[in-house]
């Protein structure tokens, strides 16, 4: 979504719940200036990527502790 400097001043707690859910550019004099966005964005995409990564069979305490485990050699 897009909208201008004026816009923002007008709504600021409008965008700002709506920035949860999409970024939001802001404009001033047709240029793009800002860009308001959810900053816990990045940690959700991380742990979207994670999922289907842990073994049905295992919890995940369970993996945690293998991984921390040093390898017989």
């Amino acid at each position: 979504m897009t909208i201008t400097v004026t816009e923002l001043k007008s709504n600021l707690s409008k965008y700002l719940l709506l920035s949860a859910t999409e970024d939001i550019y802001i404009t001033k004099n047709g240029k793009i200036i800002s860009k308001l966005t959810d900053p816990f964005q990045d940690r959700v995409q991380i742990v979207e990527s994670l999922v289907g990564i842990l073994p049905d069979t295992m919890t995940a305490e369970e993996v945690r502790k293998e991984r921390l485990t040093p390898p017989l050699s």
